[in-house]
């Protein structure tokens, strides 16, 4: 949910891709987005292979986390439903980047332990943390009522939703109400999908009943397990636009211009994202909030959104140092 990235000038080629306009990346880079293979959270973070970017940060500046609050000691789990660039996603060699994921890095670093990525499913990521299977989520979350009643939410990002289209823009999406008896496509289980459904935090100003509301066809609303499936689907002309995060679908125009554009709406409904603690973790809460508002105050925080484009969706550490913050 934030504003356009910077480009990137190659593509890793990997099990599920663009496949018009993929080619090998000799060298990863975090400009350099890969869409891989979808994966449902293993059982036990065990099998997730710890960060490369993992390090430990010197003892003065560590900040503790009460004991028994990690699933593991040594180890901070962090639940991501990969791929989303520029927030999460798989470079060359499969291994995750993004903004989120170096947020993340950077927070264990903080609290003097190993940063572990899991790969979960967006529709089933909060109870992934609920049950102990990771420690807090980073995955573009907004903060929302029905979310924060199961979690504790804490600002750091903001940003808002955009439409993809074909390159040319071939439907003439062009205002909201073009958007009606179109096929659009999301991911399941995120406020995009509620968006379009009058569902959630959306209920009563749902995009399809206003468009039934102004006597014009519903909208053919079309859910994907993954956010990837939901992007192919439009390269395949299944439908008519891909509808996400703003940084999110502004990176993808980005990198395939010959493929894709953003509609001619403007941004809707800018939020707040949050990182999600279970609600009876308060020392961890508390310690990742902590870490999040120092990496601000240090420039780190800043830094790491800069090196992925995402910088406009910057919060301020007064907006980390509150907790379920909706607007």
């Amino acid at each position: 949910m934030r504003s356009l990235r910077t480009a990137a000038t190659a593509v890793a080629a990997l099990a599920i891709t663009l496949s018009a306009c993929t080619t090998a990346a000799a060298t990863p880079s975090p400009a350099a987005p890969s869409i891989a293979p979808s994966a449902v959270a293993p059982s036990a973070p065990a099998s997730v292979a710890p960060s490369t970017a993992a390090s430990t940060a010197p003892a003065a500046s560590i900040i503790p986390v009460p004991s028994g609050q990690l699933a593991f000691a040594d180890k901070l789990v962090i639940c991501s439903d990969i791929p989303y660039p520029p927030q999460e996603f798989f470079d060359a060699n499969a291994s995750p980047i993004g903004s989120d994921i170096e947020i993340g890095q950077e927070i264990a670093k903080r609290l003097g332990v190993t940063p572990v990525i899991q790969n979960s499913v967006f529709d089933t990521i909060i109870a992934a943390v609920t049950t102990g299977k990771c420690d807090i989520i980073i995955s573009a979350q907004n903060i929302t009522t029905s979310r924060i009643k199961q979690v504790d939410m804490i600002p750091y990002f903001q940003a808002g939703q955009s439409f993809v289209v074909a390159a040319g823009n071939p439907t003439g999406i062009k205002v909201q109400n073009d958007l009606c008896g179109k096929k659009i496509a999301a991911e399941t289980g995120t406020t995009e999908i509620d968006y379009l459904q009058g569902t959630g935090d959306y209920k009563g100003q749902g995009l399809s009943a206003a468009c039934t509301k102004a006597n014009l066809a519903a909208i053919n609303i079309k859910s994907f397990g993954k956010d990837s499936d939901a992007l192919l689907a439009l390269q395949a002309t299944q439908v008519d636009a891909y509808f996400a995060d703003s940084p999110v679908a502004g990176y993808y125009t980005v990198q395939h211009p010959d493929q894709f554009a953003l509609s001619g709406i403007a941004p809707l409904q800018p939020a707040f994202e949050g990182i999600s603690v279970p609600q009876s973790n308060t020392g961890l809460r508390d310690a990742v909030q902590q870490a999040l508002v120092s990496m601000i105050n240090d420039g780190a925080y800043l830094n790491i959104l800069k090196k992925y484009g995402d910088d406009s969706g910057a919060v301020t550490a007064t907006d980390a140092g509150t907790l379920n913050k909706l607007k």
